[in-house]
């Protein structure tokens, strides 16, 4: 048990592209058990590192989510300046209306412009020229596809390293319980044989 735990601690364990280690995959028990005093710390450390990965997956469905609201978001923003982009100066403004927060729009009139205010989180909001504006909104919206799908592919990942610890805490589990079996046979044969040696029995 002691290799194995130093094999998994190891900075070369193999990961996924992102870094989350891959479960260990038990094959036969008698690689990652010694002897069955070593079963609990086992099943314990296998035990932890489900609780672990369960962690990591909680994590990456909360940021799949932020990630599938502020997408959407994007995809106007940046609709918006392209449509912005193609007002000529010479053009009469127009009316719009604009969402204010979730359930409150106001009328504006929008003239032909040479920026846009983009709204950078944490209060912060910068003008920019309406092309470096375009660039901005179009490496953030692939930056978070990008993230929205590597999000959907560590949670497969993370799935499946939970199935697999499961299945080795229940190959262990089984084995202990096996080799109980086996002891418990072997002390009973081993009282039942002085007695059926014995004459008056």
């Amino acid at each position: 048990m002691a290799t194995s735990a130093k094999a998994l601690s190891s900075k070369d364990a193999p990961t996924n592209p992102r870094g989350i280690p891959f479960a260990p995959f038990v094959d036969k028990v008698e690689d990652y058990v010694a002897s069955r005093e070593e079963v609990e710390s086992t099943l314990k450390s296998f035990q932890e590192m489900i609780s672990k990965y369960q962690f990591m997956e909680v994590n990456t469905q909360r940021r799949a989510a932020g990630l599938k609201d502020k997408i959407p978001d994007i995809s106007k923003t940046l609709e918006t300046v392209q449509f912005l982009k193609t007002r000529k100066a010479d053009l009469d403004p127009i009316e719009t209306t604009f969402e204010l927060n979730d359930t409150l729009f106001a009328k504006a009139l929008v003239p032909p412009t040479e920026e846009v205010y983009l709204w950078l989180g944490a209060n912060v909001m910068l003008a920019y020229p309406i092309p470096e504006a375009e660039e901005l909104l179009k490496s953030k919206l692939s930056a978070a596809k990008l993230s929205l799908e590597n999000c959907d592919e560590d949670q497969d990942f993370l799935r499946e390293q939970i199935t697999t610890l499961e299945v080795a805490t229940a190959r262990v589990y089984n084995w202990d319980v096996a080799q109980r079996r086996k002891e418990r046979t072997e002390h009973e044969g081993s009282i039942a044989g002085p007695k059926a040696a014995s004459p008056n029995g």
